[in-house]
């Protein structure tokens, strides 16, 4: 392919070189480091004047500093008169704080809602996925490929196309070439968010689902899961996009077997395994826990036997291709690119 440069950012340069090889290309020249006051400086090593560049950056790792690293580039590359700047990240950052919080309780000083049985206030949480989205198109970004954003309306946040990408073919794949009887299998959803990524599921492989209801008494920590579907004797196979301390698939594997469930995997495209992640997973009750390597696993991987990554630098290069030769994208949604 002519006219076209990929460049990696620091948080993942596995991936990034895996993309370009299945492209067939090299990947960009391009030099990050940090002043003693810890600002970030990029310089490009070559020309991409009238190229079509592909920036690779997934929201891990110290996710603040490589954010701030892929607007760098960005903005480098558009000032150097690129034809077209894309952003291809796998995982999208702050891709949690989509939206307001749900009213709380306690502060009986705010307002009383209509039709309430009880004093609540309005949250004042920020909206950061939706910063982030602005300071991708602020810093030049002209598109923005990603794969399994937590929440789809996060798309709506840009004014630029996004591509959102999925794991669901890998993921079908991946059942019927790893579990044994997986016709037999009952796929669930581990919250009342994730039901309409497992009913596509389920409606590929033609099996059962359940959804394990969960409340939060706050962030990362679950005060009760309540299953809803019959798993005895079948094996559960949970989905999820992401898992952070694993608090929630852990506890919801507990669930799954003390209802009846012979086995239990968990199948999750973003596994940020943060804190005691690791550990929990050890302890807990999977057959195996398989996540994409949109976020580095090499480390995860040497901790716990359970977990197994499935490769998606096909998918980017693919939509890279497609996307610089004007193709559609929506082939990669049901297929798995050879």
């Amino acid at each position: 392919m002519s006219n076209i440069k990929i460049f990696s950012g620091s948080s993942h340069q596995d991936l990034s070189q895996k993309v370009a090889e299945h492209l067939g290309l090299e990947l960009g020249k391009v030099v990050t480091k940090k002043f003693s006051n810890k600002e970030t400086c990029v310089e490009i090593g070559e020309s991409v004047r009238g190229e079509d560049v592909y920036i690779i950056q997934s929201g891990c790792g110290e996710i603040n500093d490589n954010l701030m690293e892929l607007l760098i580039m960005i903005s480098a590359c558009k000032i150097a008169s690129a034809s077209r700047v894309t952003a291809v990240i796998p995982c999208f950052p702050y891709a949690r704080q989509d939206k307001k919080d749900k009213v709380g309780r306690e502060d009986k000083k705010d307002l009383i809602l209509p039709n309430s049985r009880s004093w609540k206030f309005q949250s004042r949480a920020p909206i950061s996925a939706k910063l982030v989205a602005n300071m991708l198109s602020v810093s030049g970004a002209d598109h923005i490929i990603t794969m399994d954003l937590h929440a789809s309306q996060i798309q709506g946040f840009f004014d630029i196309p996004v591509d959102n990408l999925y794991a669901e073919p890998a993921v079908l794949q991946w059942i019927k070439e790893h579990v044994p009887d997986w016709k037999a299998s009952i796929i669930v959803s581990p919250d009342a968010g994730g039901t309409e990524r497992v009913t596509s599921i389920t409606d590929c492989l033609n099996v059962e689902f359940a959804l394990i209801h969960k409340v939060r008494k706050k962030a990362n920590e679950i005060d009760r899961m309540v299953l809803v579907g019959d798993v005895k004797d079948r094996v559960a196979i949970l989905i999820d996009d992401m898992a952070d301390t694993c608090g929630t698939i852990c506890h919801a594997a507990d669930k799954l077997i003390s209802a009846g469930a012979n086995k239990v995997y968990a199948i999750l495209t973003h596994g940020i395994f943060s804190g005691p992640a690791i550990s929990r997973i050890n302890n807990a009750c999977f057959e195996a826990i398989v996540v994409t390597n949109s976020i580095p696993q090499e480390k995860n991987v040497k901790q716990s036997t359970k977990i197994q990554v499935i490769d998606i630098s096909m998918f980017l290069a693919e939509a890279i291709r497609r996307t610089h030769n004007g193709e559609s994208v929506s082939y990669l949604f049901n297929h798995v690119p050879l």
